[in-house]
């Protein structure tokens, strides 16, 4: 599979940019020209200008290195955001000579297993969880790319719903920007946000004691609401 892709240009390492579900390859625009790098910027599949296909992991890698490799960039830092920094814990797994790996807020679904909320009764996680997938699923009717297969194989995979596995089995350095507040929600999904987040402040020392966690005073859409502050996160740890 062929994906569009931007290369940003630059001076300095190569970097591989990857999106969040339902973005494209547009969410770099502001950020990309200010990392210290060669940036490249590619639609995953079934996203943006690339082609559709099914939701297979390793599939999703294939495209990237074949990416990778059109445009030259030799052994890349992977910097993703969301669903793309869950792909850029994969990717440093799948190459242990990746010099480093960044995963802007990509960790967990918002809607993952109730155990791993913190600071919550169980009654309230469940009903908080009921309400946030039946917007997931009224909104899920409403968009037209990605696909509803590929939704559908997203909000059921394992690695979508909770990515510390993969994470801990990162060797390279590997940074993860934690966004500190929430994105506007109703307010009765407000407790559920803060206690998805406290499970992460819990979880994260326990199961990936390696990774280094920065947390920025942001939303998930950190890389739109402060991009000269999440380049310099990324460009120092990239040149530290």
């Amino acid at each position: 599979m062929k994906l569009a892709a931007h290369d940003h240009g630059g001076d300095g390492p190569p970097i591989l940019l990857l999106h969040g579900a339902g973005g494209d390859l547009t969410a770099w625009e502001t950020l990309a020209p200010q990392l210290n790098g060669r940036a490249l910027a590619v639609d995953l599949r079934g996203h943006g200008d690339s082609p559709d296909g099914p939701w297979e992991w390793d599939a999703v890698l294939d495209d990237l290195e074949d990416t990778a490799v059109h445009f030259g960039l030799d052994n890349p830092v992977v910097v993703g955001h969301s669903l793309g920094g869950i792909l850029a814990g994969m990717w440093a797994r799948r190459h242990p000579d990746c010099p480093k790996a960044v995963s802007l807020d990509g960790h967990r679904s918002a809607t993952t297993d109730p155990a791993n909320y913190a600071g919550l009764a169980p009654e309230q996680v469940e009903a908080g969880l009921a309400t946030l997938n039946a917007l997931f699923s009224a909104q899920q009717e409403t968009i037209t790319r990605p696909s509803r297969e590929i939704t559908d194989a997203l909000r059921k995979a394992p690695e979508f719903l909770d990515a510390l596995p993969v994470f801990a089995e990162v060797k390279v350095p590997f940074l993860l920007v934690l966004a500190a507040r929430n994105l506007p929600v109703p307010p009765e999904l407000v407790p559920l946000m803060d206690a998805h987040r406290a499970g992460l402040r819990r979880d994260l020392p326990l199961r990936c004691p390696h990774v280094r966690v920065h947390e920025i005073d942001a939303s998930h859409g950190m890389v739109y609401e402060q991009p000269a502050e999440v380049a310099a996160i990324v460009n120092d740890f990239i040149t530290r």
